[in-house]
């Protein structure tokens, strides 16, 4: 019961955390509290917030995943090369985006499990190849002349809405009730809070290890395609750093580093706290470098917060 009124008590702290935020934003900027600006923000935040959703999974079973940035490139070009104009109908780019991010997810999901290297240096590997990867397919240029049908994945609109946050809302309901309404969801608790435990209760933890890194590079292959599709062009070094991000979101979002504690609900919020951070100073025109800094304290602030829960 302690543990419910804790975990209660973090999902409430997250969302008062935001709202004072927006608060003191809208009084620092009077636009910052105006609809369409709100819109922007969650434009912006979707693509962090989907890799932040899939390293949720992973950071809940008690892994990390580094490679985000870097699977999010390689499948924005793989899609790009396949959303030339008059080439393939929409289909095949979206299924080719989203294929090699499930495929990097995999590898990382068979490395991790079959053998005992950490998932640290794992996936610290496949950034470094999926980077590569992503530079030699497009040789290092940018890859241009998209078809309409794709670029509308990121850049149109259905009922004034941005398909980005359509795209979004439909991850957000589905990766909440996978988490919080499955077996699976269950699982990725217990193998997170004890992983001897969940093997002595007969939960397969190979299986839930590679179901959760596949779910991670899934969800980066999307974020890949909507990021493509938005900026209407292929960029082999998109991505740099987002995994660094994502992680932010979830950590804000009180996913705990030692794994077993973590929702959908408090990594949206933990996303839309950078967010919302990062857009304000933008309107009151602070430089990026400080932007970088105070991101940097609040992660501290994030992770101190975490261990001082673990604590009690």
């Amino acid at each position: 019961m302690r543990d419910f009124k804790v975990a209660q008590l973090g999902q409430y702290g997250i969302v008062i955390a935001f709202v004072v935020i927006c608060i003191l934003m809208s009084i620092l900027h009077p636009s910052f509290l105006t609809l369409s600006n709100m819109r922007v923000i969650l434009t912006q935040v979707s693509i962090n917030t989907l890799l932040a959703f899939g390293v949720t999974f992973v950071i809940i079973t008690g892994g990390i995943d580094l490679s985000l940035g870097s699977v999010l490139a390689v499948a924005g070009i793989v899609a790009a090369l396949m959303a030339k104009s008059d080439t393939y109908p929409l289909i095949v780019p979206l299924a080719a985006g989203i294929g090699t991010g499930l495929f990097f997810g995999v590898f990382n999901g068979l490395v991790i499990t079959r053998s005992k290297v950490p998932p640290f240096i794992v996936t610290l590997a496949t950034m470094t190849i999926a980077r590569g990867l992503a530079l030699i397919l497009s040789k290092g240029r940018p890859i241009s002349n998209l078809s309409d049908s794709f670029n509308f994945v990121g850049g149109g609109q259905i009922a004034g809405i941005p398909f980005p946050i359509i795209i979004l809302l439909i991850a957000f309901i589905g990766c909440g009730i996978l988490l919080s309404k499955t077996t699976w969801g269950r699982y990725m608790y217990a193998v997170g809070g004890n992983e001897l435990a969940a093997r002595a209760s007969g939960i397969h933890v190979g299986k839930i290890k590679m179901l959760v890194y596949t779910l991670c590079g899934g969800l980066a292959g999307l974020a890949g395609i909507v990021l493509t599709s938005r900026i209407t062009t292929g960029q082999p070094n998109a991505g740099m750093g987002f995994e660094l991000d994502a992680i932010a979101a979830a950590i804000i979002g009180g996913s705990s580093t030692s794994g077993g504690t973590g929702t959908i609900v408090g990594t949206l919020f933990g996303a839309l706290i950078i967010g919302v951070i990062s857009n304000g100073l933008d309107l009151m025109n602070v430089s990026s470098y400080y932007q970088l800094v105070i991101k940097g304290f609040i992660i501290v602030g994030a992770v101190i917060l975490d261990s001082f829960n673990k604590d009690k």
